[in-house]
């Protein structure tokens, strides 16, 4: 009796069975009219707006003289309500899309947004953009996130994604040649993600025919003889077909190039108010006091009402909302229907029927195991999946019996199907009662996802479902948890910061890792500076608990938990945070008894803030770190390119080097610095001095011994005295210095006449040597002769070549070794190799 009582609700359209159970009945609601209202529902069971409908006539008196925008659950509970007065004409279409936004297109193109309750969401903006402004929407057709509009020029505009943070207006090619206007008949879209392109496709049904409109083409598409023209078009939610209802009275089927599949001769020839698609298998066709389900087969199936009704296509069926009732047009699933339809012998109908005689403590229940059991698997599976369809808890319930029952006598089947089953259908029968008003099916479900569900719930402020949910199914709760706390904040300005602070601890707690500061931030958007204070105090992580501190005014809390955390870049966040809220002096305080923010400032400040630098050890007492500050930037000023065109800069640099000595003067541990940078800013003056008098830039910067050198070169013998005697130069110095800068200039006169001066205090050596460098031979013959060491002598005859004069000075110096060195210097001539052969064998070396 059962199954006759289950399958008697059903409708047979061609071989499928679909059902319409009710979802709630009565509604909540009060008073409500469909008819006199434009009415927005969301999928997967989500809310309903209405709004009065201005184009229709209505009785002021019998409502509110106020247009309100009103927001109601699934069930008709009421949500939220604002009052519309928004300008821009009349109200052509309002859609909400997938993270439930109520999306309101008005006449002029202004778009606005509101939530879920009913609060309008800044920017509005126009679709049509300021190049149209003279032009109106009349129809807009949504989709997911976008939405598509048409206006009175035959123009067409379209926004891909209304979740993006500005949405971009697109407008799509002319459906229409230039200069004719004529406006569709109807408007079909296909979504993107159903299209090769990626881009949304639209359909436009103009005279007799059908175009297809894209961002930069317009691709007519034929219809078949005497279809056109379309009065009605809905594509499918796979994309792949289109369903039309044509001029002369046909429901018509086509694929989306227009290629005809079915067609059902109507009764009437008048458009139907709605065409919707039921899941794949069916359309819906609603009449003022008819709905026809049309499939493939020739029968259709009719259902009348009394009252006006709107259809919201779902990925598995239809929901229908009346002004008392909501119904679910689905297909009966074949699980479902192997059980329950009227006759059935397949092994789920019999364990269902042996769980009956098995109550009854009939035998019949173990003569129907027996049956079976071979296909018991299958049964059970069914069971369970009967159920999860099921909307009425009893027969859930009494389904779930049968599957166990099955269960306890078939060992091959997985025992936590079941166990499954009962937990997603403990969240659907939460969400499908009427105070939280979500009918979702398992299928909407299982698309939906639970993450997304639970979303929906806290967007609803449905908190703490939506936390047991989400323990029940072990997923993460600090999303509910957050939100919560954050809407408990907004909702709560009378309680005190401290009563209010202890309220969010005791949740906040119960999730490991969840950020306060992001509750913090919430509290200081909201204007509780002191509540933030608190809260950030209990962020484990300084990389979120910083800034927040920064953002909320406490400095100095920000730089110790930044400074403790040891993490440097967070402690460079908080000192360019600081350096551009306070005075100089209150930085330099706040910094100077931490060590590693203070060390952190002067790395950084010695590339890029000198002066700030020198204020900071100024004010610390640190003259020294002054001076070399100074001196470094006498150093940088030496190194700029106008330091080498008639030296600008030399001035200052040495007004900087002498005030660096003034600093290292005044410490007594840098008596060293102090006397360097003294000696440094004598030879800066010198130096700048020679290249006004010498005209050339070539002194600054180059050493003592460089200058005097440079002065010789260029003759300059008086400079170069004056320089030697300023900086205390050695006499064995100085003559090094001048022997090799008068070679240089190859003055050997010159040279000859300083070795004859007085006994040169480095001997006559280097004399030799600047000669034979510069390649002058002849010349070093005159200074040879006075070398002291005939080992010296040797040496320099055999540089220049002259072996017997070598051999002679080697015989002197009776330097067994030196000979063998000379003899291999003049291995290749045979005369000279001879004559050290004979020293060496008078001086008995072998």
């Amino acid at each position: 009796m059962a199954n006759v009582s289950v399958a008697a609700e059903w409708q047979l359209l061609g071989d499928r069975y679909y059902r319409k159970p009710d979802l709630y009945h009565p509604l909540r609601w009060k008073h409500i009219d469909l008819s006199r209202n434009k009415v927005a529902c969301a999928p997967f069971g989500g809310p309903i707006a209405l709004i009065r409908d201005d184009s229709k006539i209505v009785q002021l008196y019998a409502e509110s003289a106020l247009r309100k925008l009103r927001i109601f659950n699934s069930a008709g509970v009421p949500l939220s309500e604002t009052i519309w007065k928004n300008p821009g004409g009349r109200l052509i279409g309002l859609s909400w899309t997938d993270d439930q936004t109520l999306v309101c297109i008005v006449q002029d193109g202004t778009v606005y947004r509101y939530t879920s309750h009913a609060e309008l969401l800044e920017p509005n903006f126009s679709i049509l953009g300021q190049e149209y402004l003279d032009e109106n929407v009349v129809e807009c057709v949504f989709w997911g996130n976008g939405v598509v509009c048409v206006t009175d020029a035959c123009k067409v505009f379209s926004i891909a994604d209304f979740k993006s943070k500005n949405p971009r207006p697109l407008r799509l090619a002319d459906p229409a040649p230039e200069g004719i206007e004529e406006l569709p008949h109807c408007v079909a879209v296909i979504e993107p993600q159903y299209t090769m392109s990626g881009n949304v496709e639209v359909l436009l049904a103009i005279g007799d025919g059908v175009v297809m409109v894209e961002e930069d083409e317009v691709q007519p598409l034929p219809l078949p003889p005497g279809d056109g023209p379309l009065q009605k078009m809905v594509v499918s939610g796979d994309g792949r077909f289109v369903a039309s209802f044509t001029h002369d009275g046909r429901m018509a089927v086509y694929s989306t190039r227009l290629e005809k599949i079915f067609e059902y001769e109507c009764e009437s020839a008048l458009p139907p108010e709605q065409l919707a698609w039921c899941g794949l298998d069916s359309v819906l066709l609603y009449w003022d006091d008819m709905l026809l389900m049309v499939g493939p087969s020739d029968e259709p199936v009719r259902y009348l009402y009394d009252e006006p009704i709107v259809l919201i296509p779902e990925c598995d069926g239809v929901r229908i909302l009346s002004n008392s009732s909501i119904e679910f047009l689905q297909l009966v699933p074949n699980s479902t229907v192997s059980i329950f339809k009227i006759g059935s012998t397949s092994p789920a109908a019999l364990l269902y029927d042996a769980l009956d005689h098995f109550d009854r403590r009939s035998a019949k229940a173990d003569e129907n195991l027996r049956l079976i059991r071979s296909s018991l698997s299958e049964a059970v599976e069914a069971c369970v999946d009967a159920a999860g369809h099921e909307f009425d808890v009893s027969r859930q319930r009494t389904l779930l019996r049968a599957a166990s029952y099955g269960q306890a006598f078939c060992s091959n089947f997985h025992r936590d199907r079941i166990q499954e089953m009962c937990k997603t259908l403990r969240v659907l029968n939460a969400v499908r009662s009427p105070e939280i008003g979500i009918p979702l099916s398992i299928q909407q479900y299982k698309l939906l996802t639970p993450s997304v569900l639970i979303g929906r719930l806290i967007n609803a402020h449905q908190h703490l479902l939506a936390l047991r949910i989400s323990d029940y199914l072990g997923m993460n709760q600090e999303v509910v948890i957050m939100h919560w706390a954050c809407s408990k904040i907004t909702a709560s300005l009378a309680i005190p910061d401290a009563t209010l602070l202890e309220i969010l601890l005791d949740k906040l707690k119960l999730c490991k890792g969840i950020s306060y500061a992001a509750v913090a931030a919430h509290a200081d958007k909201n204007g509780r500076r002191k509540l933030a204070a608190m809260l950030v105090e209990h962020e484990p992580r300084s990389s979120k608990q910083v800034p927040l501190l920064l953002s909320i005014g406490e400095e100095d809390t920000a730089l110790i938990k930044a400074t403790e955390s040891g993490d440097t870049d967070l402690v460079y966040l908080v000192l360019f945070h600081i350096l551009q809220k306070r005075q100089p002096l209150e930085f330099f305080g706040m910094i100077q008894a931490r060590t590693l923010a203070r060390d952190l400032f002067i790395n950084y400040a010695r590339c890029y803030k000198h002066e700030f630098l020198k204020d900071f050890f100024l004010s610390t007492g640190q003259l020294q770190e002054v001076a070399f500050l100074l001196w470094k930037e006498s150093w940088e000023l030496g190194k700029n390119p106008m330091a080498s065109k008639g030296s600008p800069l030399h001035g200052p640099r040495i007004k900087l080097t002498e005030k660096a000595q003034s600093l290292f003067a005044e410490t007594k541990e840098h008596t060293f610095e102090s006397k360097a940078a003294e000696e440094h800013a004598k030879l800066l003056r010198i130096q700048h001095e020679l290249e006004v008098t010498t005209k050339q830039a070539i002194f600054v910067d180059s050493s003592i011994s460089d200058t005097i050198r440079t002065c010789i070169v260029l003759g300059n013998h008086r400079a170069a005295m004056k320089v030697k005697t300023e900086f205390k130069v050695s006499e064995k110095r100085w003559y090094w210095l001048k022997i090799f800068a008068l070679a240089t200039i190859r003055d050997w006169e010159a040279l000859e006449k300083f070795s004859k001066e007085k006994r040169p205090p480095i001997g006559y050596r280097p004399f030799v040597e600047a000669c034979i460098e510069a390649d002058e031979k002849g010349e070093s013959l005159k200074y040879i002769p006075k070398l002291t060491d005939p080992r010296e002598r040797a040496e320099s005859y055999a540089r220049i070549g002259m072996a017997k004069e070598a051999a002679d000075a080697a015989s002197q110096a009776k330097d067994g070794e030196l000979l063998g060195r000379l003899k291999l210097t003049f291995a290749q001539n045979a005369a000279a190799s001879s004559i050290f052969d004979t020293l060496r064998d008078r001086l008995g070396v072998s």
